[in-house]
């Protein structure tokens, strides 16, 4: 979709109907020719009227929302992604977070697979789903927070429900991130007690600090998670529990990192380190964050945050079955699974 010199950002915005939405943690799945053609999109993903009639030009964005005592703020997203759909409803829709939103940002929204020009932050040219391409946004929504220097801060892969994004923006508005990890901000936040496991885990590697590929030959997932995290223990009962996914299960080896523990470890590439050192390293900011490795230890894939087991399957099939190094990008793997699955005869909800 276009923009010619006559028409304003906010037409454009209107018209998302016809190919816009938002970042995901969850994939979304609109068609990417499809969201480009200038017929309404029967799933269209309503942005609210206070996001910025923005041109897309991110050298001008960021002063000129300095000037104004605020930060950017850039929503990636696409029609038909029920993530977004949540976003926009329970969080960006009227209420506290939204004002809170509005206060201290200049929210802009980009088109996974939009065509309208953008100049990034760097100065480069490149249409909304070129720019998509090329900063690797796999999920939507994807959030990125940028300081008013032009630093990004924070990049939100993903959805979280409004009692988990209301502490981000949080963190971010109050520059915590000179104290604390995300991460470890979140979960005092959280602040409930240890979640006992109801349901026998398999799955897990005995030895979460033996983590070393050589000579394994599998790829490996690394779950960071927190005790007292009710999406963490949501996935074990639910994603992890379908038949589905315990079958991709048994093709990966999974190992669970809680904060701190263990103390020493050897990452998948044979270097000693220990768990905090890690996950810093790496740059865990949610709990769940689920990191993929493969055979030769190379960080293949992650995901982080809210994601439903359709999309949790899908990622661990992304990477058990090889797909990560065919199909760069995952939200087309899905889009072609949730396919061929319908195809064979599988029902396929999204949400569920």
């Amino acid at each position: 979709m276009a923009v010619n010199g006559s028409g304003s950002r906010r037409q454009l915005l209107a018209r998302l109907g016809q190919g816009l939405a938002v970042v995901g943690l969850p994939p979304l799945l609109g068609s990417g020719p499809a969201a480009a053609q200038a017929v309404a999109s029967p799933h269209a993903i309503d942005i609210p009227r206070w996001f910025s009639n923005s041109l897309l030009d991110f050298k001008d964005e960021i002063p000129e929302a300095a000037r104004e005592g605020k930060r950017v703020l850039v929503y990636f997203g696409q029609d038909g992604c029920p993530y977004c759909k949540a976003l926009m409803k329970a969080s960006f829709g009227p209420g506290p977070i939204a004002d809170k939103t509005r206060r201290h940002f200049v929210a802009i929204a980009i088109n996974i697979w939009g065509d309208a020009p953008v100049t990034w932050i760097d100065g480069t040219e490149a249409t909304e789903k070129t720019l998509s391409r090329r900063l690797g946004v796999q999920f939507t929504p994807t959030l990125l927070f940028f300081e008013t220097d032009g630093r990004l801060l924070l990049r939100l892969n993903g959805y979280l429900p409004p009692e988990r994004l209301t502490h981000v923006l949080d963190w971010v508005i109050e520059r915590r991130d000179r104290e604390l990890s995300l991460a470890e901000y979140l979960d005092a936040k959280a602040g409930g007690p240890a979640l006992p496991p109801v349901e026998p885990r398999p799955y897990l590697m005995r030895d979460p600090a033996q983590l070393a590929r050589a000579g394994r030959g599998r790829p490996l997932a690394v779950l960071f998670e927190s005790p007292s995290c009710q999406s963490c223990a949501g996935m074990h009962a639910d994603a992890f529990q379908r038949e589905p996914m315990r079958a991709l299960l048994r093709r990966v080896d999974v190992a669970r990192l809680l904060p701190g523990a263990p103390a020493a470890l050897t990452t998948p590439d044979g270097r000693r380190t220990d768990g905090r050192s890690w996950a810093r390293d790496l740059r865990i900011q949610l709990y769940p964050t689920v990191v993929f490795f493969d055979a030769q230890g190379h960080e293949a894939f992650r995901f982080e945050g809210e994601l439903r087991p359709f999309h949790i399957e899908s990622a661990f099939d992304y990477v058990a079955s090889g797909a990560h190094a065919r199909e760069p990008q995952f939200q087309r793997f899905v889009q072609e699974r949730a396919e061929r699955l319908r195809d064979h005869g599988r029902a396929v909800d999204l949400w569920r």
